[in-house]
């Protein structure tokens, strides 16, 4: 599946939303409504159903599971993303109405990065057996330290990309508005924008490790990991300011994604074995998901009212 047509046809799509996004439907600095971010992520979470439609009708059942089950993985991964974004603008103290600017840009960046890791992956698919195994060794790993390690700290003055841009750059004191670059008395400047653009990349890049082998363990169609990637990404920024006054509240969800991980990384390894059906596995994924928020939302602790408070 994925002829050459598909893959242009589908980056032009990318690439036209992306403009469309930055260039003028966000063009100046502005707070994003709840309104406006749940009509966003609307918009791409019907895109990307829609998308898998075509896939289900034009490739039959068998994709269409693959392509809805990893869309479904990476939505989920990307929420436990959104975690570590807020602790990053709350760290840095980033404007609400700049945060949407960074994001996008960082979206951008994120699919580039994802593009290359992909192909890189599916290289590897195709040319070793034993890596599949090893790729699901590293998801029961990775679910395990989940588990034991549970805070969201972002230590991102260890990063050596980090330390070297904001050694060797000229950073301004404060923000400029949107700007990540601007010239004063005749030198370029970066301003802090630019750092934390930084900081969300290196992060995206991190939780790509664990979320693209994950999709593997679905699917070794290289265009379904790729589009159920693209579409989950694409949803991120309007995902985030939709959610982002309520993530707090979902405090056992790093359980649930930690299990998730853990399960399509002993699927992996039981692979030569045990077949178990991509029906089965979305199944099992939406059935962790959906127990773990709503655990999140039955334990949530009630706030005490103020003495003198109604």
């Amino acid at each position: 599946m994925g002829s050459p047509i598909l893959w242009v046809g589908f980056n032009l799509f990318v690439l036209l939303a992306l403009a469309l996004d930055l260039g003028v439907f966000h063009r100046k600095a502005h707070k994003i409504t709840f309104r406006e971010a749940a009509f966003g992520s609307a918009l791409w979470i019907t895109g990307a159903l829609c998308f898998g439609w075509c896939v289900w009708h034009w490739y039959g059942s068998q994709r269409g599971l693959e392509y809805f089950t990893g869309y479904v993985i990476e939505k989920a991964l990307s929420v436990d993303n959104l975690f570590v974004f807020l602790v990053i603008f709350r760290a840095f103290q980033v404007p609400e109405a700049v945060q949407h600017r960074v994001l996008a840009w960082g979206i951008l960046g994120a699919l580039v990065m994802r593009g290359i890791m992909i192909g890189a992956g599916a290289v590897l698919v195709a040319r070793f057996q034993w890596i599949l195994p090893a790729f699901g060794v590293f998801l029961v790993y990775t679910g395990l330290h989940m588990l034991w390690k549970r805070e969201k700290q972002v230590h991102y003055e260890k990063n050596p990309i980090f330390r070297f841009a904001s050694s060797h750059l000229r950073v301004t004191s404060g923000y400029r508005d949107q700007r990540f670059f601007l010239r004063e008395d005749g030198r370029l400047f970066a301003t802090p924008l630019l750092l934390v653009l930084l900081i969300v990349e290196i992060t995206d890049v991190t939780f790509a490790v664990d979320s693209i082998p994950a999709i593997f363990g679905i699917t070794r169609d290289p265009f379904i990991v790729y589009t159920s990637n693209v579409f989950a990404i694409l949803g991120l920024r309007a995902l985030y300011f939709l959610l982002a006054d309520v993530l707090d509240y979902f405090h056992y969800l790093g359980i649930g994604l930690a299990l998730v991980l853990m399960f399509i990384g002993a699927k992996m390894v039981a692979d030569p074995w045990v077949h178990i059906s991509v029906a089965l596995s979305l199944s099992v994924v939406g059935g962790i998901l959906l127990l773990a928020m709503l655990i999140s939302v039955l334990t949530r602790p009630v706030k005490k009212k103020e003495p003198g408070t109604g």
